[in-house]
């Protein structure tokens, strides 16, 4: 078995309205802070997993994307593998 760590970014599609980031986005505005042109929030999840390799980790990986992390209508999500145990 070898060791990934894959971090897991959501993020609500740029058809989707994002009431909390306009309302971040304006809260930042009334702190000082200029120039915030857009701000959307997301999610990013880390995962350690086993797996025997890396492909079987994308399997897993997938299947927890599209089964429990994004809700596929309205969310799209990516993820990245880091310190792949080799």
């Amino acid at each position: 078995m070898k060791d990934f760590q894959v971090k897991v970014s959501i993020r609500l599609r740029p058809s989707v309205l994002d009431p909390a980031g306009e309302a971040i986005k304006s809260a930042a505005s009334k702190l000082g802070v200029e120039g915030v042109n857009s701000l959307r929030i997301g999610k990013l999840i880390d995962i350690n997993l086993d797996a025997v390799e890396k492909e079987e980790a994308i399997e897993k990986i997938e299947m927890l994307c599209d089964r429990l992390f994004a809700n596929k209508v309205i969310e799209d999500y990516e993820y990245f593998f880091e310190n792949i145990d080799e």
